[in-house]
């Protein structure tokens, strides 16, 4: 068998318009969306969405836009976690020890500044 030296052909990288954050918003402004969805349409880890949420959280809220969070909140109990500082869903409930929590939800509103 003969083995042929080959070039392999350079990875190009997708030819982007928008910076990853930049598209994140102008998603949450077209509707809600979880990070599991973001993170599959934006083709990144799960893990780096809410590292992106977190930052844009931070800028947003000084603008004429702001990053709106429903909270996660657990199946079984009800449980709401309303005073959750991070944006990641929890791994359990506090209340019941149920790992059934549904994901928060994430949207961009406007603020009504002028």
């Amino acid at each position: 068998m003969v083995r042929l030296n080959r070039r392999k052909e350079p990875v190009v990288p997708a030819e982007r318009y928008e910076t990853l954050r930049r598209r994140i918003v102008t998603l949450l402004k077209e509707g809600p969306l979880m990070g599991r969805e973001l993170s599959n349409e934006l083709r990144i880890p799960e893990k780096d969405v809410y590292e992106h949420l977190e930052h844009i959280r931070k800028t947003m809220n000084k603008g004429f836009y702001r990053l709106v969070v429903v909270p996660a909140r657990c199946t079984r109990c009800g449980f709401v976690f309303r005073k959750r500082g991070r944006l990641k869903k929890p791994g359990r409930c506090p209340m019941c020890r149920s790992e059934s929590v549904e994901e928060p939800v994430f949207s961009v509103e406007s603020q009504g500044k002028t």
